[in-house]
Parts: structure tokens; sequence; C-alpha cells
């Protein structure tokens, strides 16, 4: 039986969730980097295959699954096993809780930060404004207040909402500033997500990674 194939990037928010639902599960995957600054995900056998051409696109036999909060929910329900339910539970009120993190996550968490973004690594803008900024940073006041019991977003069990906000909010927390005294819980579950065996080499590395682009490119635009 083959692996499933994603296509992802390692500077990509949206494939770092995915790569950590895949290791909490223990499931292996068969990488294929896409280079999203020389257009790969934009070549014609890419936009046939995904006609949203982003990334990650997750391969697996017949089924072709185009979106990253779409795709971990679908690892776990097909890989994940009993022992691994709760990361994408199967009572409808506890899922319902999880989905509605992620659409959190895709609706304002993620589409603040590539608001921010993307203009000046693809367009070479030099928008950095503090209203940019202040707008990523109204979302953690969103999940200061989902945070404000529990150990994670949905409850005090790890979810795939956790990686995928943790994901995002990674990758632009050295421009987007978390303040640790007026949001304290957000804190806490950063370093508990950090605490994850596979955290580092999945996320981490990926998200400073693209917070030094974004910084270089800025630098960049600017300076012409």
């Amino acid at each position: 039986m083959s692996k499933p194939a994603l296509y992802y990037a390692t500077l990509s928010p949206p494939s770092r969730a995915v790569l950590l639902t895949a290791k909490a599960i223990g499931l292996e995957l068969e990488l294929r980097p896409i280079n999203l600054l020389k257009g790969e995900h934009l070549t014609p056998e890419f936009v046939k295959m995904n006609p949203q051409h982003t990334i990650p696109t997750l391969i697996d036999g017949d089924a072709n699954i185009t979106d990253s909060h779409a795709i971990c929910a679908y690892l776990v329900g097909k890989y994940g096993g009993a022992a691994h339910e709760s990361l994408y539970p199967k009572d409808l009120v506890q899922r319902a809780n999880v989905d509605a993190r992620l659409h959190l996550d895709s609706g304002h968490l993620f589409a603040r930060l590539r608001f921010l973004y993307e203009p000046v690594l693809y367009n070479g803008s030099t928008d950095c404004s503090i209203d940019k900024i202040a707008y990523v940073q109204k979302c953690y006041e969103i999940l200061e207040g989902y945070l404000a019991d529990r150990t994670y977003l949905c409850g005090n069990e790890l979810t795939i909402a956790d990686f995928c906000c943790v994901a995002t909010v990674t990758s632009g927390n050295d421009v987007a500033l978390i303040d640790e005294f007026k949001f304290p819980k957000v804190n806490a579950w950063l370093k508990k997500m950090a605490e994850l065996p596979y955290y580092k080499d999945t996320n981490e590395e990926g998200a400073e990674e693209l917070k030094a682009l974004f910084k270089a490119k800025l630098a960049e635009n600017r300076s012409k």
C-alpha cells in the first residue's frame, strides 16, 4: 500500500499543521516539496490537480484533498484509530467545537496573517503597518478567551485545531507580538505545544524560516 502523498512547503503554516497531525498519529507521508516563491504551485499540472493552486494538497489513492483543515480531519479519521480519536472526536458536540476553531484559523488567524505577509512576500509591498499588525493581534484576544479555563483550544485534550492554530500563530508572532501580560493563557498554550516531541522539527523550524524570510523581503522592498 502506497503512502499518502503530501504536496507541501515548510514555509507554509497550513502544511505544517498537516505535518504535525501526521506526526501525532504516527503516519508516514510521501513528501513532495513545492517552492511557492518559484511559482511551482501555478504550473498547469498542479492547477489541474488543485484548481485553487494551494498547498498543502493530499493525494491518497483516488482521494484528492486540498484544504489543510480537511486533510487533518481526514488523516485522523482514516489513519488515527481509536488511540488518536481525541484529535478529532466523533462526539458531535466535541467535533463541532473543533470545527469552530478550525474555522477560526481559516477565517481569522490565517486570513489576517496572509493579509500582512502576502503583499510583502510576493508583490514587493513595504506595508507592515501598525493597523495590519493590530488586526492580527486582535485574534489573540479570542484565543485567550477560549484558553481561559482549559489547556488546549477545545478543552484539556489536544486536537487538530491546536495544530492548525499554533502553526499560524507561531508564523507571525515576531511581527505581531504576543503580550505576555495581556495574553498569559496564549503564551502558556504555546509553551505547552512546544513540549511535543515532534514540534521543533515539524513546526518551529519552518515558522522561524518564514518569519526570517518576511523580514528579509520587507527590508529588501524598502531598500528599492
